[in-house]
């Protein structure tokens, strides 16, 4: 499937704007739904309504993959504490299931720690098997909707295998797994579950945080990709600001007071509530704690000894291109190092390459076939 490019206007809110480019780019939308729907929000609750909408009429129009991207775009900003939040999860897997029925795709439910991982298998769609990749999502996104990664790896030959962990997707909504930044731990049993001794690893978004932290300690990976890393969150800002952070983690009625007073912000809501959310905790404290655990003490980029590529946008707003220098300069035992930086230039110099996804999936695919030879 050939992924559009160009990252495009669709929002005033450059928040919004963002993840209305996210659906697009990742191939299952129209141009003309996502600009019409961006012209009609204001809200959050606005951008719920809108994409419920746009499910609705794709599925009167049997546009049911169209119909599965929108209804994952609407709970995408669906408040946890929202009764139409796990109906509406159930629901999407449901017409994404229908949607994607013409590909040779399985569910797996990976026995994790009296419960279950969601988990994907696309196999290769080449009668020769060039190896498996294992991927996984970010901080708020499903394996569902990078099915366009996963499917293009297929089609190059490897066998793909996404899953989340603890706390993601599936596995928090259906299997109330909760997260742990340890990542070792669930790519481990999914490993052992479909019986892998060599892999090469994907993590996206926040993902790339976690992939590497597996990298360390799970030695069945061989080759790691980070879409992008992120290190550790304190060296995105001087060490008056880290030592103010670290000083605020001593005051746990404090730091809700001021986090509480900024929530009507709706990005920081956002953010903290699905922090929450993932932990199965209540007070901002915990969502603040949790951002500060990603850290380059708990990441053991010293006991990564695999080859490496970091990728990351030049003007990437979420996990900016400060972090992949300070991540490269730490991995000082892998066995190789490649860095892409992509740019305005090329419309990938956002987010996860939103704007231009295929020219990372090349740049990945062309790098793991000079490391795996």
């Amino acid at each position: 499937m050939k992924l559009p490019i160009g990252y495009h206007k669709f929002h005033k809110n450059k928040f919004l704007n963002y993840q209305l480019n996210r659906w697009y780019s990742l191939g299952y939308s129209r141009l003309e739904d996502i600009q019409y729907i961006g012209s009609r929000i204001r809200t959050f609750e606005d951008y719920v309504e809108e994409f419920q909408k746009a499910y609705k009429v794709a599925v009167q129009e049997h546009r049911l993959k169209n119909a599965a991207t929108y209804l994952r775009a609407s709970e995408f900003l669906i408040a946890p504490s929202d009764k139409r939040k796990i109906p509406t999860y159930v629901k999407f897997v449901e017409t994404f299931d229908e949607a994607f029925s013409d590909q040779n795709f399985e569910r797996h439910k990976v026995p994790y720690k009296d419960s279950f991982l969601s988990t994907i298998k696309i196999p290769s769609k080449s009668k020769t098997v060039k190896g498996t990749i294992i991927g996984i999502p970010g901080f708020d996104a499903f394996i569902e909707e990078f099915y366009c990664i996963w499917d293009y790896f297929s089609e190059n030959g490897y066998d793909v295998i996404a899953f989340e962990g603890p706390g993601q997707g599936g596995s928090r909504r259906l299997y109330h797994q909760y997260f742990d930044h340890d990542y070792e731990k669930p790519t481990k049993v999914v490993l052992d579950y479909f019986q892998l001794d060599e892999v090469t690893a994907l993590g996206l978004s926040m993902g790339g945080y976690w992939i590497l932290r597996a990298a360390a300690f799970e030695k069945r990976i061989k080759r790691v990709i980070a879409m992008p890393p992120v290190y550790d969150w304190l060296e995105m800002t001087n060490s008056i600001n880290q030592n103010l952070a670290k000083w605020f983690l001593t005051k746990r009625k404090l730091t809700n007071f001021f986090v509480r007073l900024k929530m009507n912000v709706g990005t920081l809501k956002h953010t903290v509530n699905n922090a929450l959310f993932i932990q199965n905790k209540t007070e901002p404290y915990d969502a603040v704690t949790w951002m500060m655990e990603m850290n380059k003490e708990h990441i053991h980029s010293h006991l990564i000894d695999q080859d490496v590529l970091l990728l990351t946008g030049e003007n990437d707003a979420f996990q900016p291109l400060k972090l992949l220098h300070e991540q490269k300069n730490a991995l000082t035992n892998a066995r190789s190092i490649s860095e892409r930086i992509f740019t305005k230039s090329e419309q990938a110099d956002q987010h996860c390459q939103i704007g231009n996804l295929g020219i990372a999936l090349e740049e990945m695919k062309n790098w793991i076939k000079e490391k795996s030879t």
